[in-house]
């Protein structure tokens, strides 16, 4: 069995494809309408686990107590650039471990994302 995605109900698509794409730097694998209220996207690369986003209209987009995660090269770098598109750091660094540390913000809907270098 391999995992196949995610699916993350929305508020604006648009805005999450800025967060997830611009920001998180997912590729964009497919976007479509899938009926008059639904609007669906795909990031990541193919072939690896995606997100889905979905906005549609009276989905709730509640998420408590679910975060993802990526992975990134630089913590210093990851953390500079959040902070030049204006992304509050909710929490950290941390560094549980030697070799990793980790920092939490949020994506326009309130999802926590971890971002975190190992090594």
């Amino acid at each position: 069995m391999k995992f196949c995605w995610t699916t993350i109900h929305v508020k604006s698509l648009e805005e999450s494809i800025r967060f997830y794409h611009n920001i998180i730097g997912l590729g964009i694998v497919s976007q479509f309408e899938a009926g008059p209220h639904m609007k669906i996207a795909m990031l990541g690369e193919p072939g690896n686990a995606l997100i889905e986003l979905i906005e549609q209209n009276g989905i709730s987009q509640e998420s408590k107590g679910i975060s993802i995660g990526f992975e990134v090269p630089s913590i210093e770098e990851a953390m500079a650039m959040v902070k030049q598109n204006q992304i509050e750091i909710k929490s950290g660094p941390f560094s549980p471990a030697p070799s990793t540390t980790f920092f939490f913000v949020e994506d326009p809907n309130g999802l926590e994302v971890q971002i975190v270098q190992h090594g």
